[in-house]
């Protein structure tokens, strides 16, 4: 019963995290007068300033629990898993579209669940074989749908958009394994002190790029736009870096590696949903399937983690039940 409340609260904290960071797809679109790199430093500087100011009143308390390793931890995932992924995600959508770049980040949960298949009560890799062929059904399906109908650029522009969100892809994964682990080895910070410490960590690295990335691009926008560059830097942040964090951070101390990699397509979808309303329209019959494929997916990796129901629930007929009773 615990292992079952377990599940449901983990997932529906990383269902949450999903639809938060959706958003960050869209950043980007919004923002045209800025490079990847430009609006991933405009973002996490915004999200540093929010982390600094929640956690400012508990600040000591939470710092004396930490070590040098801790610290270290922090400054990696920091660097890798915000500013070097948001970067390159921001790259890849402005480069080859929403649509694409969602989709190959999209398989994250596949490079994660394969990470997490030797953890401790981590389900085999046979039995999760079929919801990882169809989450990597529907992403091909998909990506090949958007690639040979969209409107695409020249060959080197799709290139480069393509290694960038390649790019994201192992960036990010790299950062959903390494921060669960982390997590489980600083059990006295809560998840949300966790995430508001990895903002200010990211705010920190951003803050010493300010001045060369957006320094000398300071005079081409006027207060207008930077005013709005800055509303839609604030909101992604805020959304996606500290509510989308918080709850990330949650799941991945609730749920097995393998099913949080699982539940992260939920991103995708988002992203997906975020895609089409900013495009005005409908999946088409590709869209849909591929997006039946990617549910089912998460749903029948839900289903291989769920703890056997106990022999006065089952059926007496049952193998393991029927020699129980003997």
């Amino acid at each position: 019963m615990v292992a079952d409340r377990s599940l449901v609260k983990g997932s529906a904290y990383g269902i949450c995290a999903g639809l938060c960071w959706g958003v960050i797809f869209l950043g980007p679109q919004l923002t045209p007068g800025l490079s990847g790199l430009q609006f991933a430093v405009l973002r996490f500087l915004c999200y540093g300033a929010i982390s600094a100011v929640l956690l400012m009143p508990r600040w000591r308390r939470v710092c004396a629990h930490l070590t040098l390793a801790d610290w270290t931890s922090l400054f990696w995932l920091s660097l890798i898993g915000n500013l070097i992924y948001y970067a390159l995600v921001g790259t890849g959508v402005q480069l080859v579209g929403i649509a694409t770049t969602s989709l190959i980040v999209g398989l994250i949960p596949v490079l994660v669940t394969l990470a997490g298949r030797h953890d401790v009560n981590a389900v085999s890799l046979r039995k999760l074989l079929p919801s990882l062929c169809c989450a990597v059904g529907g992403v091909v399906l998909i990506s090949w749908h958007a690639l040979i109908t969209g409107d695409r650029p020249d060959t080197l522009t799709t290139i480069a958009g393509i290694l960038c969100a390649t790019g994201a892809l192992v960036t990010w994964s790299w950062f959903a394994v390494s921060n669960a682990r982390r997590l489980v080895q600083v059990a006295s910070v809560s998840s949300h002190d966790w995430a508001l410490l990895t903002g200010v960590m990211t705010g920190a690295q951003s803050l010493l790029l300010a001045a060369p990335v957006l320094g000398f691009q300071a005079g081409t926008h006027g207060s207008a736009e930077w005013l709005d560059f800055f509303l839609v830097a604030g909101g992604v942040a805020l959304l996606s870096s500290v509510v989308g964090g918080a709850c990330w951070n949650q799941a991945s101390r609730l749920l097995p590696l393998a099913l949080s990699g699982q539940v992260l397509v939920i991103e995708t979808l988002a992203a997906l949903v975020f895609g089409f309303s900013w495009a005005h329209r409908l999946p088409d019959a590709y869209e849909t399937a591929a997006i039946a494929l990617l549910v089912t997916g998460v749903l029948w990796c839900l289903n291989c983690h769920r703890p056997p129901l106990p022999c006065r629930q089952q059926s007496r007929r049952t193998p393991a039940c029927r020699s129980k009773a003997r």
